[in-house]
């Protein structure tokens, strides 16, 4: 049974619906075409899954510093922060490797997405992006592996022809100051088109400074977050420094740049895109592990920050048309070249840790679409392949002699190769009944090899592993009259165990070491879900979903032995030996709701709400799941006065009480407002944001986002959020 519905407001999926809605609802909620859920675009009043589309117009207009920052913006996916350089979308009760991210039809999960927070969202560039489509639950008959929670698909602009025979040039550039991050901002992107070729070139450049956080703090607890000290070395010696202004988080800035290069060229009924991207960023600063301090009141660490977070991509896509075999198909070929880091250093200790991981990625996607009378078949394959290599060395501060040091992943090297075919099928028994289903087979290798054990006398020198796993959905679609939808679908979703949970040995703190597990299977899921979306008098728009999602073989730790002891000594410290198992079963279920109307031609407005309930199945009494966000959502009003729109929106989310607190796994209950048992107020912020075309070359835009100047956290996060935040944009296009 449900313990707890929640409904998830979707967008009302009706063509007939569609063209009756006014303009202004149109633009803000509904959205007719979807390419994410079968790859070649189709009609979402067809679709039984749920679908959120964020458009080019919307990505604009809300001028967000990050892609982690947009994803807020929907209402209806929840970001967690331990630094201002990240963000890990949680979709569902899932995150990090439990949700998969698609740039250009190009998976990102690499090898090495971790169980925790990732921070690898923002090296989207969202100044590029045409739309971002969002699918809420399991994906794994298109997707594959990882989409538990659902899908992130990103989508960059594209090379734009010019059919009147001249070559002709289209620029866009933006410069933006928001004064809560500090942060300066400037991209410029232009379009040259031919009538066969067209090339689309983008560039962005932020520096970030220290977060400045709200000023207004809670009564009940007034000091939490404040940062009243940071570390700073003076003459050779590091020193706990007073933080003269508290809401200042030190150590927090950064910054980054982002290219994007993109070719077109049509031949005939054959379109080849050539897809370029490379985004990098400074050291970023692990601001959580830096407010850290020991029983006795002094800084746990000196230093720890992340090294720059780079990530190339180079791809090759072919668009084909009119076949026996299909109507459309696509073949995309693309490598990813990501490397990561990380450096820490104890307070008052000499000893700098550097962990450098580089992940090399190649992947081939085959797709098809075929339309037979009254069914619409897609069908494909997909071949990746990942190769981590893993490197390590202490460096002394004072000296600059470098030692030897551990490796977070197999010294040797580790590889993943993964094979899967799928098909899929839309059915329409009537203009009323649609059905849909899929299928998909996956093959999964995995192998590690161990060189130095001088740090960990592994009593093997390789890790083998395969997995297969067989994913299916079934959907029906109910449209009994205009003005409605309802729709049902059961899907399945899987997780196989990558390099992070098989082969990583690694101190995770409080006295314990996790030691690798060949022997994890796959991590499954199956989703029941029902939706119903109505429209009233051509003017309100309503929509519902409800879940219950099936969680097992769900990763965990749990003590084991090594060579028969429970505890071993690793750098010098005597830890309990502990390791990943396929052990918990959990249940995920909830309720996500949106409203919406035009309330007169100038003014509209649309409201979504989400509530998520988990739960570890354990006796003598379930548990709760982590990463389980509160309940959450967005209020908007907007108006529209010819050159003129205005926002006026409310963010919010409900208190994460201490018995729904995971004090086990990822919910941080250390960065909380209760460290012991876990607490987050709730809150909520008050904002506007306007933009004004001044003519049809430039347009303004300005914003205030928490206008009262609140702190808050959001729920699992170490970082502050944003104070009060001027935004001011200026835009100019040809």
């Amino acid at each position: 049974m449900l313990h707890a519905f929640f409904c998830v407001f979707t967008p009302v999926q009706a063509q007939e619906i569609i063209k009756a809605v006014p303009d202004s609802l149109k633009e803000v909620n509904l959205n007719e075409i979807t390419v994410a859920v079968t790859k070649f675009g189709e009609n979402k009043k067809y679709l039984a899954q749920q679908v959120q589309t964020i458009s080019s117009k919307k990505i604009e207009f809300y001028s967000q510093q990050t892609t982690a920052e947009l994803l807020t913006q929907t209402g209806n996916v929840f970001v967690q922060k331990s630094q201002l350089g990240g963000g890990s979308p949680i979709i569902r009760g899932f995150e990090a490797n439990k949700v998969l991210i698609s740039v250009d039809g190009v998976r990102m999960n690499n090898a090495i997405f971790r169980g925790g927070h990732l921070q690898n969202i923002i090296t989207m560039d969202n100044s590029i992006l045409d739309k971002v489509e969002i699918i809420f639950g399991p994906s794994s008959v298109i997707y594959g592996s990882d989409a538990l929670g659902g899908v992130l698909s990103f989508y960059t602009k594209k090379p734009i022809l010019n059919t009147s025979g001249k070559d002709t040039l289209k620029a866009n550039a933006y410069i933006r100051y928001a004064s809560a991050y500090r942060e300066k901002t400037g991209h410029a992107d232009f379009n040259i088109g031919g009538k066969k070729l067209a090339s689309l070139t983008s560039f962005t450049f932020s520096d970030f400074g220290d977060l400045q956080q709200g000023s207004k703090y809670f009564s009940d607890f007034p000091d939490w977050g404040k940062r009243t000290f940071y570390v700073k070395r003076i003459n050779g010696i590091d020193s706990m420094v007073k933080n003269p202004d508290p809401d200042k988080q030190v150590q927090t800035g950064y910054s980054q740049y982002d290219i994007l290069q993109k070719f077109l060229l049509q031949t005939g009924k054959i379109e080849h895109v050539i897809n370029l991207q490379y985004s990098t960023s400074s050291d970023i600063y692990r601001y959580d592990r830096l407010t850290e301090k020991t029983s006795a009141g002094i800084a746990r660490h000196a230093q720890w920050y992340y090294g720059p977070q780079k990530r190339l991509m180079a791809a090759y896509n072919i668009n084909l048309q009119a076949s026996a075999l299909y109507n459309k198909a696509q073949f995309t070929a693309a490598y990813q070249d990501i490397e990561e880091s990380r450096h820490n250093r104890n307070f008052k200790s000499t000893k700098l840790n550097h962990r450098i991981e580089n992940i090399k990625v190649g992947s081939f996607n085959a797709d098809f679409f075929k339309k037979i009378k009254k069914s619409e078949i897609s069908y494909g394959a997909e071949i990746t392949y990942n190769k981590v290599n893993s490197s390590a060395y202490a460096e002394n501060i004072m000296t600059g002699v470098q030692s030897e040091l551990d490796t977070r992943y197999p010294d040797g090297g580790s590889h993943t190769r993964s094979y899967a075919v799928y098909a899929t099928s839309l059915y329409k028994f009537s203009k009323h009944f649609i059905t849909n289903a899929g299928l998909r087979f996956t093959h999964n290798k995995l192998s590690s090899r161990f060189i130095d054990k001088t740090f960990f006398p592994l009593p093997y020198d390789k890790i083998k592993q395969k997995a297969e796993a067989l994913s299916g959905n079934l959907g029906l679609v109910f449209l009994p009259g205009l003005n409605w939808k309802i729709a049902t679908i059961i899907a399945s979703g899987f997780r196989s165990p990558n390099i992070d949970d098989i082969s990583k040995v690694f101190e995770s703190g409080n006295g314990t070491l996790i030691v690798p597990n060949p022997n994890l299977n796959s991590e499954k899921t199956i989703n029941y879900e029902l939706s119903v979306n109505k429209i009233i008098n051509q003017k309100w728009q309503m929509g519902t979903t409800l879940w219950h999602t099936n969680y097992s073989n769900a990763l965990t730790t749990d003590f084991t032995t090594f060579n028969g002891s429970p505890t071993i000594v690793y750098n010098g410290v005597t830890s309990n030996v502990v390791t990943l198992v396929n052990k918990k079963k959990a249940y995920i279920q909830g309720i996500s709701a949106n409203i919406g109307a035009d309330v007169n031609k100038y003014f509209s407005f649309s409201s979504v709400i989400n509530y998520t309930y988990g739960r570890i199945k354990e006796s003598p009494k379930n548990y709760p799941l982590d990463h389980v966000p509160p309940i959450y959502g967005k209020t908007n009003v907007t108006g529209k006065f010819n050159k003129l729109t205005i926002e006026v929106f409310a963010l919010y989310n409900g208190v994460k009480d201490s018995v729904n607190y995971n004090l086990r796994g990822e919910d941080n209950q250390n960065y909380s407002a209760d460290a012991k048992r876990g607490f987050t107020p709730a809150w909520f912020t008050a904002n506007v944001r306007t933009a004004y075309e001044i003519n049809k070359f430039s347009t303004i835009q300005v914003g205030i986002e928490n206008i009262f100047d609140k702190f808050y956290r959001v729920f699992a996060s170490g970082l502050g959020a944003p104070g009060r935040n001027i935004v001011i944009t200026l835009r100019g296009r040809l």
